[in-house]
């Protein structure tokens, strides 16, 4: 492991607030290393009306004074085709589209549409919620398109429950979609994912242990008289500590020998788990010819309670967490009921 050198980077203010607070960001942000673009909201759709919902066009000109003086490339967030042409008619460098525009395929297909033709970097965060077909059929609609130059950004995802984050990460989801559409470079939003400044340095870490190619940061001179995610913009000089604690791991290149004895031993309990399951599979299915002759229902509540239970406790001692068990004895127990049901509807040739 070593410190991180140089990983692409999107940072400034989650808002443009004022020519003054947008150029006093890119003075403290212009000499990071790996500043890829600097970035400003100029129209934020809020949860509710009364919030601030960006100054608008009003700040496109704060953004491409950005550009003159400091030499950076600038993006900011569009959602309606007339925030396109306002962004590429000015100079703009990239743009992104949000969680809540990626939720709807119409608004995808609009500014898909609008930029057809237009040649600079797309990127695109994950829907609100957690559908990861949603969030690759904005690409596929971009892809449509013919525009190139599409990045994925992820955010993470809102959930009704209390939870640490703002947005739970469901690092499943990310590395499903690098699994699908492996050419589309992955970049990591900490700043939404976390909510909270404490916790954007483990959540960045994530990210680079995951490999993601990037990072996008919100950093504000005054976070704590933000207009907007306040508590989640850090100053560029807390950024610059954040970035120094963070660790890059080497590629697998560098370990191949080591890396490959790990894996051939997880290549073999993997095989020695799937043949457990199914030897536990033809069981379920002699249960199931069983229930049937003597009339009994597939589905035994008290039953089902037990083995969540007790196989969940025993999980727990061995070092394996609730959520890991629920839902592993979950999708066991699914196939379970499938299989038995397959033989109580299967035709009896006795009879």
């Amino acid at each position: 492991m070593k410190n991180l050198d140089s990983i692409p980077l999107i940072l400034g203010p989650c808002s443009a607030e004022s020519r003054s607070q947008v150029m006093e960001s890119a003075q403290a942000l212009k000499n990071v290393a790996g500043l890829k673009f600097f970035r400003a909201g100029l129209w934020k759709p809020r949860t509710k009306p009364n919030s601030f919902e960006g100054v608008g066009a009003a700040g496109i000109s704060w953004l491409t004074d950005v550009k003159q003086e400091f030499g950076l490339q600038i993006i900011t967030e569009v959602a309606k085709t007339e925030h396109v042409e306002l962004a590429i008619n000015a100079g703009f460098d990239a743009v992104w589209i949000g969680a809540r525009t990626t939720v709807n395929p119409f608004s995808v297909q609009e500014l898909a549409e609008s930029l057809k033709g237009v040649e600079i970097p797309v990127f695109i965060k994950n829907p609100i919620n957690p559908d990861l077909d949603l969030w690759i059929g904005a690409f596929e609609r971009f892809e449509k398109m013919n525009v190139k130059q599409v990045y994925a950004l992820h955010r993470g995802f809102s959930v009704s429950n209390k939870h640490p984050y703002r947005n739970k990460p469901m690092w499943e989801i990310p590395i499903s979609f690098r699994t699908k559409l492996p050419g589309i470079p992955l970049y990591c939003d900490p700043s939404h994912i976390s909510g909270n400044r404490t916790l954007l340095s483990p959540v960045a870490q994530r990210a680079l242990d995951l490999g993601f190619d990037g990072l996008m940061f919100e950093s504000h001179e005054q976070p704590d008289e933000a207009l907007s995610d306040a508590h989640q913009q850090v100053t560029a000089a807390h950024f610059q500590s954040i970035l120094g604690g963070l660790l890059k791991r080497c590629s697998n290149e560098i370990h191949g020998t080591d890396l490959a004895q790990f894996r051939e031993q997880i290549d073999t309990i993997d095989q020695e788990i799937i043949e457990a399951i199914s030897r536990r599979m033809q069981v379920a299915k002699d249960l199931g010819q069983f229930k049937k002759q003597n009339d009994i229902t597939i589905f035994q509540l008290n039953r089902w309670k037990e083995i969540l239970q007790t196989r969940t406790d025993f999980g727990r001692e061995l070092g394996l967490t609730e959520e890991f068990m629920r839902l592993f004895l979950e999708a066991i127990h699914k196939e379970s009921i499938r299989k038995q049901n397959g033989v109580m509807n299967a035709n009896n040739k006795d009879e």
